[in-house]
């Protein structure tokens, strides 16, 4: 019985084509990043499953894949066994709570404030479908250790030239401020208690609309005053975001934090992109503490990166506040747009060397070197009685070039 070749399900594999598009895309974004002085890190794929549970990841902990406990300390035969007697650590489900460990572990050799790349793969347990893998790759960059908005500037402006670089443009970014939008949420008459309920559900006004968040509201049983207010603060929105934003805020340092960040992101746009204030973005992490951001393109139904401030997570480890922030690119979206459009990476002259199978080998890969040292990608051939179809196939991924080793002539292939 043959084996089932097939990927488990949530996961895939990767075509040379792909790969290179992926390693082009994760190469431009690592050099404009390291351009802006950020330093790249590593991070287990493993994590302690308390710390996992404790990350205020909002819907991703309920998709952590755990891992079972090995040894002796797996005991099955404990009266009432639960999960958690079974598990003890899981594998990322982002990279920000893994750079918040690996900051309070690694302080003291870290530069201050601390600028970190990670590019790396992170796991969800999520239903496998169309568009949502199990296994992915995600694109950081934070700065830790600056509680100034030059943080979510400095962000901001590294990103978008990371998108730049990769031929994006026409992308909007979109700015909140947590802080702002719980304050609209209480002047309505929410609770404290309330605000992260009602956040859950506003995240989804581009999808449902007023109307659909008014219902959703009162589904969940909120007095009915308390939601016609809120549609209400909503109203004034629409007429003039910012000012209302101003209205609402009861903290003027952070509605002028929110506007200077306005002002840079539209001054360093050049045409290529805007800013604006969006009053329903939420984003999803429970983690988040202040500003927040994201980027959407109309290439894209959603967005194509996202970040925030999250000040208060870094602090679980050490005890004190450790201001943070933090921008992601939508590694895999983007790389998929790219596949579609049928995008080719700019790369070195491939050719391929065609040899007979009598020639000395030796030889044929001292002339190969010889390719290579001129900066040729260089693949030898051995002529057979697919040699044709073979020579299609490195067609279809680029090859420019045969060289015969017998003769050293160079023939186009078309």
């Amino acid at each position: 019985m043959k084996l089932n070749a097939q990927p488990v399900r949530g996961t895939k594999d990767y075509l040379p084509k792909e790969v290179e598009i992926r390693d082009y895309l994760r190469s431009k974004i690592e050099e404009t990043y390291k351009s802006f002085g950020f330093h790249k890190i590593n991070t287990p794929i493993m994590e302690d499953i308390e710390r996992l549970n404790k990350s205020d990841g909002g819907e991703n902990l309920s998709m952590i894949f755990k891992l079972l406990k090995r040894g002796q300390k797996l005991e099955l035969d404990k009266e009432n066994l639960s999960e958690d007697d079974l598990v003890d650590s899981g594998l990322r489900y982002d990279l920000t709570m893994p750079l918040s460990r690996y900051f309070a572990n690694n302080r003291q050799f870290l530069s201050q404030p601390f600028k970190a790349i990670q590019i790396d793969q992170v796991f969800r347990a999520e239903r496998p479908q169309k568009g949502r893998l199990r296994e992915f790759f995600q694109c950081d960059i934070d700065i830790i250790g600056d509680a100034s908005v030059n943080a979510e500037m400095e962000l901001i402006a590294a990103t978008t030239s990371a998108l730049d670089n990769i031929g994006f443009s026409d992308f909007t970014v979109r700015i909140n401020d947590r802080r702002i939008l719980t304050d609209m949420i209480m002047a309505a008459g929410f609770s404290a208690e309330d605000v992260a309920s009602v956040c859950i559900i506003f995240d989804k006004l581009d999808k449902i609309g007023l109307d659909g968040v008014k219902a959703e509201l009162m589904e969940k049983e909120y007095a009915l005053d308390l939601v016609e207010k809120f549609m209400a603060i909503l109203g004034e929105a629409n007429d003039d975001a910012l000012q209302t934003a101003e209205k609402y805020c009861s903290n003027p340092d952070v509605f002028a934090n929110l506007k200077k960040v306005l002002d840079f992101a539209n001054r360093i746009a050049n045409g290529k992109f805007t800013a604006v204030y969006d009053k329903s973005l939420v984003r999803g992490m429970g983690y988040y503490t202040g500003m927040v951001f994201e980027i959407v393109s109309p290439k894209f139904g959603s967005s194509v990166a996202g970040g925030g401030r999250y000040d208060e997570m870094i602090g679980k480890f050490l005890g004190e506040s450790v201001p943070a922030v933090g921008f992601s690119i939508g590694f895999e979206r983007i790389s998929a747009i790219l596949m579609e459009e049928g995008f080719v990476p700019p790369s070195k002259e491939k050719v391929v060397l065609a040899y007979n199978a009598e020639d000395d080998f030796a030889a044929v890969s001292l002339k190969a070197r010889e390719l290579m040292a001129e900066g040729k990608i260089v693949t030898m051939l051995k002529r057979s009685k697919k040699f044709g179809k073979q020579l299609d196939g490195l067609i279809a991924e680029g090859v420019a070039k045969m060289v015969d080793f017998a003769t050293g002539n160079e023939k186009a292939l078309s």
